[in-house]
């Protein structure tokens, strides 16, 4: 680590101290990320240090990188490829996964002639290599200390990387600490968000360093002096250091008496440089072009070149190892550092404009002589800053293979940008690079669509596209290019439209890629767009026309098509995803791959086939993480299903789903809400209404969030808020999708189910449910409706469908008998076990207990306790708490002969609370109570005092309700 400073460390000892414990953390198996900011020169570089030297002392192994300022040019993933070759050294767990990602590998031995890995696939590749590698150092004897200085530096790539591990941060022993300057983060920062975004996680701390108060000032300055300030010196350090530790140091050690004291820090430096040999002084400016650290070779190289005099290597010897005597600059490794960023940055901006340029161009042509010695990002930095327009091109094209190389698209992006903004500008560009605007404009839109710009991947390539409209079979040639970012971008009529009029154009005959890709694009478009006859027959033609050319990815993207559209044969359309696998297989196309299993598993399960889908489940979620694609969006859908899967077999417990990043964190959050709410988690409805704002962000939170709070109303007894909700859901989802959308039947019958339960409430007590009931024949009318015209795509309703659309007419029945109307017919609850058989436990379990409920009022007592006796067993067997409560209260409250309950409700009330709470529940008032049991009013009164007593209730009609919940009242 660079040597902050020659005072020893004083202060900071708050600081300090929750460092040095969250080593400890991490040494016990609690990773973190702690985030050190401050302003420039405040101290950040003397805590890390110090921390890392504890820290060592402790056992932990410290691993130390840095981010470099280099403008608006990047070095991809740099602190995590220095802190990988430092740890390379040290052990063989980075090159053990690296035989197992080549992404990682590349991206460490950095082959200019390797064949890049497809994004996004090799880049999620080369995320969790980082991760795997960075959690698997550490060990609870020595956990890993990885420190990263100045991140308000760090390139995009590096930034992604930080929130990467940070999401899969579980029990790992690695404590990551890394710096940044506060007062550079203006408003566009791109560390701002990212501040905000890490600052929600669990695993992150913040520590803000403060300017040094009064005494530590004093003690800080005694030991940078070897002796105590008189009053004088040390007001004037602080007022005018502002408490700021490098400024006082530098203060302190200005070496001129406290009345003369410069007044302001560009003094103090360039006081510090003047005292240096004038050799030193050119050294020391000619490393400060490079930024705060330099290699040594290429400083050498530039102090010796003709451009700046050239120095011989003995004189530079001689001038480097001055300037680390005047703790001006530092070895460390094979780097020239500066003792401080901000003495680098006086030291450039002292540089009148001439020199900087000259300085720049002496750069160039020592890397030009060892090209060993930078990066091209390197040489189209010092080439801009020297302005020679032309190797600027060269270089930041040479950056953008290098970037693509290492799966930095942002980076790429960034210097292909570049290379467009100069084009006009160079002459001949096109001959200087070797390829035409179009190719470098098309590959800075993949970059953009790669690094998450989805609408400037298709600004760049409509650029390029509508540049041809007087060459019409070019024009058309690039029209599926376009196509594939107008579909990420949702833009999908005019990528119908424009794929469209290019089939139009380009021969039918012979086959060619470019017509695959276009039939193959246009029937994406068509699909999206439920045009699922021109979906077809172009998807058809896609792959006659793929295998023709051997475009097995056509091929692939096609097949998967066709397979959506084949859902009226789930077993057909299965083949077609198995195939279609083999294809982008074959072509190395691993995101195509993944979404061929993804929908696999979603073929199995809606069409009923648990067992087979949690298989297929299973298997590809072991290759999406032994391929680095866990996080993909493919991945992630697979993981999901995994959750679901569980949560459909009645596996209820807790499960713990690993890290989620921070995109995919809602959904699983509404996922769990399933188990949560069979479990009876007390937070489940609070943790519903948590998930209310991402619903604009994902409808299908808004559903499953929604729905699941609603359930969670229900059983809570909140009947009113729980249908006012599911009206809400409906309407939400009816703007966002369209009225017909499948999961209002399930949100139906969840709203039947609790408008049921407040009708048999209501109608103990003697109220009118006719409303109730009306407003149930609405719900009713509106699922029936959603059943007959929002099939889904083949006009198949799935098996979990008809269990929902069973169990919406079960519920409207059991209302309709509440309000008197009808009756709670056990073969509508019959019915609706049976269309959940298809491996729905929960649900099965569930509507066995209606079913229940429905027999003890159809005078079949001996059937209700068979059913319910098997309902318990496997509600208490699956942890469901609620429905197991709620078939011991039926139990009780029928007196029927189920193993562990007591029939008789002597147990909370007497026997003549129990007769009194039977007359309340008939409407009759104290009076009419007392003439029927032949005792007083009064008496009457002192009973009902104590049921609502015992039973904590307000009111009658509440004390009739909770004894009616808890099977205190007999049967009607």
């Amino acid at each position: 680590m660079a040597a902050p400073a020659s005072a020893p460390f004083v202060a900071r000892s708050a600081e300090l101290e929750l460092l040095t414990d969250a080593v400890r953390r991490a040494a016990e198996g609690e990773p973190a990320l702690v985030l050190v900011g401050g302003d420039a020169g405040i101290g950040k570089t003397r805590l890390l240090t110090r921390t890392a030297e504890l820290a060592q002392e402790a056992g932990a192994a410290v691993v130390v990188s840095h981010c470099v300022d280099l403008g608006s040019v990047g070095l991809p993933f740099l602190p995590f490829v220095e802190a990988l070759s430092d740890l390379r050294r040290r052990c063989s767990i980075v090159d053990d996964f690296a035989a197992q990602r080549p992404a990682l590998a590349r991206l460490l031995d950095a082959d200019p002639g390797a064949t890049p890995t497809s994004e996004p696939a090799g880049r999620l590749q080369l995320l969790d290599g980082l991760a795997a590698v960075l959690g698997g150092a550490g060990a609870p004897s020595s956990p890993l200390v990885l420190m990263i200085e100045d991140i308000h530096w760090a390139d995009a790539s590096t930034l992604d990387a930080l929130r990467y591990l940070v999401a899969r941060l579980r029990d790992e022993n690695l404590l990551v600490v890394a710096s940044y300057r506060a007062d550079d983060l203006h408003r566009r920062h791109p560390l701002r968000p990212v501040l905000a975004e890490l600052g929600r996680h669990p695993r992150v701390e913040r520590i803000e360093l403060e300017p040094f108060t009064r005494d530590e000032l004093r003690e800080f300055t005694t030991a940078v002096a070897g002796r105590p300030l008189d009053a004088a010196a040390l007001e004037s350090v602080s007022r005018r250091s502002e408490g700021n530790a490098y400024f006082a140091e530098e203060l302190v050690e200005s070496g001129v008496r406290p009345g003369e004291l410069p007044w302001t820090l560009a003094d103090v430096l360039h006081a510090r440089l003047e005292r240096l040999p004038p050799d030193v002084q050119r050294l020391v400016r000619i490393a400060s072009a490079d930024g705060r650290q330099v290699l040594e070779p290429l400083v050498r190289a530039v102090a010796a070149g003709p451009v700046l005099g050239g120095a011989a290597g003995a004189d530079t010897d001689s001038a480097l190892r001055e300037a680390v005597a005047q703790q001006v600059l530092h070895s460390d490794g094979d780097r020239i550092v500066f003792r401080h960023a901000l003495l680098a940055e006086a030291v450039y901006g002292d540089l009148l404009p001439g020199d900087q340029v000259a300085v720049h161009r002496a750069y160039l042509d020592a890397l030009a002589a060892d090209p060993a010695l930078g990066s091209a990002a390197v040489r189209a930095y010092h080439a801009l800053r020297a302005h020679d327009l032309p190797m600027t091109l060269v270089a930041s094209r040479d950056a953008a293979r290098q970037a693509a190389r290492v799966l930095a698209p942002a980076e790429e992006r960034r210097h292909l940008e570049q290379v467009l903004a100069l084009w006009d500008a160079v002459p001949d560009a096109a001959g200087l690079l070797g390829e035409p605007h179009d190719d470098v404009a098309l590959a800075a839109a993949s970059a953009a669509a790669r690094s998450g710009a989805p609408e400037r991947a298709v600004d760049l390539a409509r650029a390029v596209v509508d540049t041809h409209v007087g060459d019409p079979l070019r024009h058309a040639s690039l029209q599926h290019v376009l196509a594939g970012y107008l579909l990420a971008a949702d833009e999908l009529d005019e990528m119908l439209d424009r794929t469209a009029s290019a089939l139009e154009v380009l021969p039918v005959d012979p086959p060619s890629r470019d017509r695959a890709w276009t039939l193959a694009m246009h029937a994406r478009a068509a699909l999206n767009l439920d045009l699922d006859d021109i979906a077809r027959q172009d998807a058809v033609r896609a792959v006659a026309d793929a295998q023709a050319v051997d475009a097995p990815d056509v091929e692939a993207d096609a097949l998967g098509t066709l397979a959506v559209l084949e859902v009226d044969d789930p077993e057909r359309s299965a083949e077609l995803l198995v195939e279609a696998r083999e294809r982008a297989h074959a072509a190395g196309d691993l995101e195509t791959e993944l979404r061929c299993m993804s929908n696999l598993v979603a073929n199995r399960y809606y069409a009923g086939n648990l067992d087979e889908a949690a298989r297929l489940a299973d298997e590809a979620s072991c290759y999406a993480h032994d391929t680095g694609m866990t996080w993909s969006v493919y991945g992630m859908t697979i993981r999901m299903f995994v959750l679901l899967g569980a949560y459909l077999r009645g596996e209820l417990a807790p499960a713990d789903p690993g890290p989620v990043p921070e995109s995919w964190a809602a959904g699983y959050q509404a996922l769990q809400l399933y188990p949560a709410v069979a479990r009876g988690d007390a937070d489940a409805v609070e943790r519903g209404q948590a998930l209310r704002p991402a619903w604009v962000t994902d409808g299908q939170i808004a559903l499953v969030a929604g729905g699941c709070t609603v359930d969670a109303l229900v059983w809570r007894g909140d009947d009113e808020e729980a249908v006012a909700l599911a009206e809400e859901v409906i309407v939400f989802l009816g703007r966002e999708w369209s009225d017909s959308f499948l999961g209002r039947i399930w949100l139906s019958a969840l709203a039947l189910s609790a408008l049921a339960d407040q009708a048999e409430r209501d109608a103990l007590v003697g109220h009118d449910v006719a409303a109730l009931v009306a407003h149930g024949d609405e719900f009713l009318d509106a699922a029936v409706r959603t059943a007959e015209r929002g099939r889904p795509r083949g006009g198949v309703l799935g098996p979990e469908g008809r269990g929902w659309l069973a169990r919406v007419h079960a519920e409207h029945a059991r209302l309709q008998a509440a309000g008197g109307v009808g009756e709670n017919d056990p073969v509508l609850w019959e019915a609706a076990a049976h269309e959940f058989g298809f491996g729905y436990r929960y649900e099965v379990a569930r509507s066995r207990w209606r079913w229940a409920e429905a027999l003890v009022a159809a005078g079949d007592r001996a059937g209700a306790s068979e059913q319910l006796a098997d309902v318990l067993t496997d509600a208490e067997v699956m942890g469901a708490r609620p429905l197991a409560d709620a078939c011991r209260a039926l139990a009780r409250r029928a007196r029927l002969d189920v193993g562990g309950v007591r029939a008789s409700s002597s147990d909370t009330l007497t026997e003549r609370e129990s007769e009194v709470m039977a007359l309340v529940a008939q409407g009759l008032s104290n009076r009419q109570i007392g003439e029927r049991l032949f005792i007083s009013g009064k008496t009457v009164s002192v009973h009902v005092s104590n049921v609502l007593a015992k039973l904590g209730a307000a009111t009658r009609a509440e004390a009739v309700s909770v004894a009616h919940q808890r099977g205190l009242l007999a049967a009607r």
